[in-house]
């Protein structure tokens, strides 16, 4: 992964030493959790793909996340989570490019994102990034465990 024009704010992929770091920070910096919110299910995410799950850095510390996941048919953006401190200071668009970078390197034609209708503040950022919603589209989920 690259450095973008902020030379102190670096990408990378995560590793399974920054797993307990990454759900820490998505206490604070996500809205919203979700079923796979624990140790296990990010294990299993950078295990079967170790570069999906994108982290930006600055001077060392986390500020932000993004999981890129691609199935070999879709491109599909999760988790992208910046902390509080740090919205507004590029780090989303440097996921979201590090991520796009990411699925056209594996062949991938389009994104999607998982953004919650009530997160508002999060409409503008994807906007920017050139993300629109999909009125024709809902989301249909099935919990296949408790």
């Amino acid at each position: 992964m690259a450095v973008m024009n902020d030379l102190s704010l670096s990408t990378r992929s995560a590793t399974p030493a920054d797993l307990d770091e990454v759900l820490a920070f998505w206490k604070v910096a996500a809205e919203g959790n979700s079923i796979s919110d624990d140790g296990d299910g990010v294990a299993r995410l950078v295990e079967r793909d170790p570069e999906a799950l994108i982290l930006a850095e600055r001077e060392g510390e986390l500020v932000g996340t993004v999981i890129a996941g691609f199935d070999g048919w879709r491109c599909h953006l999760y988790r992208l989570a910046v902390h509080p401190d740090q919205r507004r200071r590029g780090v989303g668009s440097t996921l979201l490019a590090a991520a796009e970078e990411r699925f056209t390197a594996l062949g991938g034609r389009r994104a999607d994102a998982m953004v919650l209708d009530r997160n508002s503040s999060a409409h503008h950022a994807w906007r920017a990034a050139g993300y629109g919603p999909e009125p024709q589209w809902s989301r249909w989920v099935k919990h296949l465990t408790d």
